[in-house]
């Protein structure tokens, strides 16, 4: 740290260059061949004058530095930044609307980005969907909002929230197996892909929470985080890997056979839905109903994580969120999630709507449910205090 800090007591200037006895200073610049600029200079001190600056420049270290533009001189900063130095400006990042929430890694989710064959499949399908719910006020008809409704508890309620969620991911209970295959089954049917695909990337989530591995952070954007990333597939390898985290689901025969047939079973579906009512009941059944619980499930992912508040110091941005939990069917509670993963129970007060619970709750009562698993008060204690020490 000496030779950094300090000049030499005697320094002397020769043909050759002493690199011990030169110390560069980013206050003054030189101009080297080609015209590119180096902030280099000798340090100021009251044994160094002008004179030895000129010789310095005459000396064989700096011209062979000079030859190559493609080098430049290493500079050295002092500890304070002298007086007239020019500093970097800062990078700006925008802020989520309502949110303290800063988006520091945006990404851009249509443009600037390779679009495999897979995405344009994803996207299409999206996009599909959402098309098709456009007709929904020329085809509305009672009996096909009914069906919607029904759809929308079966495959969100039964399908994502307590099957793919609570079940499969985080194996927060214990059902049969032929209940637990019945439900994944209708979570299929949501069409946001098959059990081994999901629980493998909301596992990653929780591992990368908001981290640069994250799948869907609102970091990358809100937008992203809410949509863009369902189909951007070499995204989600790139930062998360290989579905190397889902071996307890592709031991499974029903699993893989899911997987491997996962498109087929929605078209089935939709199929049937045409034959019984027609196209208002294709259209509410399928459009309206898939579209609606789509935004529902990944409210939870960009929302939760934006606005709302924090009951526990998780260390990331999940949010507890009343209107997503109402909506989604007490998977709004994020951030009571974050704290105690393996929980079954996502609404913890008494006034903190969880309908996937009750539901949980009901199969345990009738024998159907084991194993149920629920954060203990020493463990929310041991929450509170962490969250206590970073307030103050």
């Amino acid at each position: 740290m000496a030779l950094i800090t300090s000049p030499p007591k005697n320094p002397k200037v020769h043909g050759f260059s002493n690199i011990r006895g030169i110390i560069l200073r980013p206050s003054r610049k030189f101009v080297v061949s080609g015209g590119q600029s180096c902030n280099c200079a000798v340090q100021k001190s009251s044994d160094y004058n002008l004179n030895s600056e000129k010789l310095f420049l005459k000396t064989k270290f700096f011209n062979y530095l000079t030859k190559c533009q493609k080098r430049t001189v290493p500079v050295i900063a002092n500890a304070a930044i002298t007086e007239g130095s020019e500093s970097e400006p800062a990078v700006k990042y925008k802020r989520i609307l309502l949110s303290d929430v800063v988006v520091k890694r945006p990404r851009d989710m249509l443009f600037g980005r390779k679009w495999s064959s897979m995405d344009v499949a994803v996207a299409g399908i999206v996009s599909a969907m959402h098309l098709l719910s456009l007709f929904a006020p020329f085809q509305f008809k009672w009996g096909a909002f009914w069906v919607a409704v029904a759809l929308y508890v079966v495959t969100g309620l039964f399908g994502i929230t307590l099957s793919y969620h609570r079940n499969l991911s985080h194996r927060s209970f214990k059902l049969p197996k032929w209940l637990e295959y019945l439900f994944s089954y209708c979570g299929a049917q949501a069409l946001q892909g098959s059990p081994i695909d999901w629980v493998s990337t909301h596992r990653y989530h929780h591992q990368f929470c908001d981290s640069e591995r994250d799948p869907h952070s609102p970091y990358e954007g809100f937008w992203f985080s809410h949509i863009g990333w369902f189909f951007d597939v070499n995204y989600l390898t790139e930062r998360c890997g290989g579905q190397d985290n889902v071996g307890d689901l592709e031991k499974q025969s029903f699993y893989r056979f899911l997987q491997n047939t996962y498109i087929a079973h929605p078209i089935a579906l939709g199929a049937l839905l045409y034959a019984v009512g027609g196209f208002p009941f294709l259209v509410w059944g399928m459009g309206v109903r898939i579209v609606w619980v789509y935004h529902i499930t990944w409210l939870v992912n960009s929302a939760c994580h934006v606005w709302g508040n924090q009951a526990w110091n998780t260390g990331d941005l999940s949010r507890n969120n009343w209107w997503v939990a109402l909506l989604a069917f007490g998977e709004g509670w994020h951030n009571n999630h974050h704290a105690f993963e393996f929980s079954a129970r996502h609404g913890l007060q008494w006034w903190q709507l969880d309908m996937t619970w009750y539901v949980v709750r009901f199969l345990q009562a009738v024998g159907l449910a084991t194993d149920i698993k629920l954060p203990t008060d020493i463990q929310k204690q041991r929450m509170a205090l962490e969250r206590a020490s970073m307030t103050k």
